[in-house]
């Protein structure tokens, strides 16, 4: 049962006409009445339609007055015609009207769908909401100490567990069948990556989480710290300023002598009226933000030192080369080989100094880089605590050994016997040669043994291992053993070297400077004073970050500075 009425409507300066059609489908309940009316006087337009003895459209149009005095409604707001739907779902019920049952309220057209981007505006600040919630769960500072303790926990294991060594190391030092604390298991320790615990995804995640939360505590508090700081704060009124921590009260004073006297003694000063403020030491609300990037910093070359670099460790003997890429091995995931990792390295001589008692004090090596085609790139004698830097390559002096003895055997060679380290007992090392003698009567192999614990002097054995004398290379003083003639020519020594690059080092060092820096800064007071103008009256008020003991002497002092006023319009009593 549906009912459409068109209603036409023409508004002329001096007539109005209402057309109306009604086409009606199975409609059995007629209209009662409809009425227009219109008031002249008040430029109104009213249109009434009852159905069954009850209003359901009731419209009033109001128009603006043209030159014959009658008021109009502007064409924009008034289309020449208007088809309106009116619908009755039951019988003996007054028909709905623009999609709604109409009670005889006012005839309200039905409003456009919402656009795709007002229909989801709830989900989508939801979504921006996110980031806030995410910020404040990181900036939150027992989750900030949480995560230090947890690294602290980790770098203390990591100390406890050896590092970088092979997978039998840890079968073996950490069996299962005998756990270490009941539960420290080599299973345990390569499953989580213990065994380089610095570049392992349990440490690079809980410092990752550190640097966020730094990140987040710097853009959520520190920085908007920093703008209320820089931001002038007039107070405008004498009450105000005398609820700062420190106040005072200047009868007769001027608040632009106060301002001078504080320019004078460095503040940064602003004067608006009958207010003022001033302020110095900024520079300590900066200092949060930069112990926050310092330790970005630091935290962010100990990641590119632990997963980011390579090392290695050699021991070449005096006179022969190595290629430094050869040592070399990545640490992480983030290790990039270098084009100087093709360099070559030459050991020209490696010597020792000695103490009056005999031991050894420092050793050196004498080395030379080549390129690939043979050139000599640098050439630098090391020792330890002085290395070789070339490239982003480091090169450190770290151990020695002896890899040969050079002879004479009856007035032949000179031969090089091998040196093998027989015995190693904390810093004593023993190195020991043999040389062959043949014995047609015996089927034994004998010889003569050598032994040595640095390149000063050589202990030599006959065939029944007897002590037969000592020689100091060099010395060309030969000695008989068994009627075999031997002289010592030189102890031949072996450099033990460590190679590594570390582009993690300049970041950290540039970290730890920029942290001792900005800790001192931060130790600086941000004073703020605040000054109103109370007619003769000055009201003065102050407050301090730091040094919260010595801010309000500084004020009297500043404050005793200020002249008094004295007022003019008094006759002078000296004047005559």
């Amino acid at each position: 049962m549906n009912l459409t009425m068109n209603l036409n409507l023409n508004l002329n300066s001096s007539n109005i006409q209402l057309q109306t059609a009604i086409n009606a489908t199975k409609f059995t309940t007629p209209f009662a009445n409809s009425s227009l009316r219109r008031n002249n006087g008040g430029g109104t337009l009213a249109i009434t339609v009852v159905f069954s003895g009850r209003t359901v459209v009731s419209s009033k149009l109001k128009g603006s007055e043209n030159r014959s005095g009658v008021k109009v409604k502007e064409k924009k707001s008034l289309p020449s015609a208007t088809r309106t739907k009116i619908s009755a779902p039951e019988p003996g019920r007054a028909p709905a009207v623009s999609g709604e049952e109409s009670g005889g309220g006012r005839l309200e057209p039905n409003p456009p769908p919402p656009p795709p981007a007002q229909r989801n505006q709830p989900s989508f600040r939801k979504l921006r909401a996110i980031p806030k919630r995410l910020l404040a769960v990181l900036s939150n500072l027992p989750l900030a100490i949480a995560e230090m303790f947890a690294l602290a926990a980790l770098m203390a294991l990591g100390t406890v567990i050896d590092q970088g060594e092979a997978p039998e190391f840890y079968f073996q030092k950490f069996p299962e069948d005998n756990p270490v604390m009941g539960f420290v298991t080599w299973k345990w320790i390569l499953t989580f990556g213990f065994d380089h615990m610095f570049s392992s995804p349990i440490f690079l995640g809980t410092l990752s989480l550190l640097g966020l939360s730094l990140i987040a505590c710097t853009y959520t508090t520190q920085i908007p710290m920093l703008k209320v700081a820089r931001r002038w704060s007039f107070l405008r009124s004498a009450e105000a300023v005398r609820k700062q921590e420190y106040s005072d009260t200047l009868p007769r004073a001027s608040i632009q002598d106060l301002g001078v006297i504080l320019m004078g003694s460095g503040y940064e000063v602003f004067l608006k009226g009958s207010s003022l403020y001033a302020f110095k030491g900024l520079a300590g609300r900066f200092a949060p933000i930069g112990v926050h990037i310092a330790l970005l910093l630091v935290m962010a070359g100990g990641t590119l030192s632990a997963s980011g670099s390579y090392r290695g460790s050699v021991t070449v003997p005096q006179g022969l080369n190595f290629v430094i890429g050869d040592a070399l091995e990545p640490s992480g995931f983030l290790s990039v080989p270098a084009e100087s990792f093709n360099t070559e390295v030459h050991v020209n001589r490696f010597y020792m100094d000695y103490y009056e008692s005999g031991e050894v004090s420092q050793f050196h090596s004498d080395l030379s880089l080549f390129d690939l085609n043979g050139k000599e790139l640098l050439r630098k004698t090391i020792k330890v605590n002085d290395p070789l830097r070339f490239g982003g390559i480091t090169i450190y002096q770290t151990d020695w050994g002896l890899s040969a003895l050079q002879i004479m055997k009856d007035d032949q060679g000179p031969f090089n016997l091998a040196m093998a380290p027989l015995q190693i007992n904390g810093d004593k090392k023993l190195y020991g040669a043999f040389l062959p003698i043949e014995d047609p009567n015996s089927s034994n192999l004998k010889g003569i043994s050598m032994l040595a614990r640095d390149m000063q002097s050589v202990v030599l054995y006959d065939q029944e291992g007897k002590f037969a004398g000592v020689r100091r290379p060099n010395s060309k003083l030969p000695i008989d053993i068994g009627g075999v003639r031997i002289t010592v020519l030189d102890a031949i020594g072996s450099t033990g070297l460590e190679i590594k690059t570390d582009p993690g080092v300049p970041i950290v060092y540039a970290g730890f400077g920029a942290l001792m820096l900005t800790t001192c800064i931060s130790f600086l007071s941000h004073n703020q004073i605040w000054a109103f103008q109370d007619g003769t009256a000055l009201v003065v008020g102050g407050k301090t970050n730091r040094a919260k003991g010595e801010f309000p002497d500084e004020m009297n002092v500043l404050l005793d500075q200020v002249p008094e006023l004295v007022d003019s319009s008094k006759p002078d009593s000296l004047s005559g």
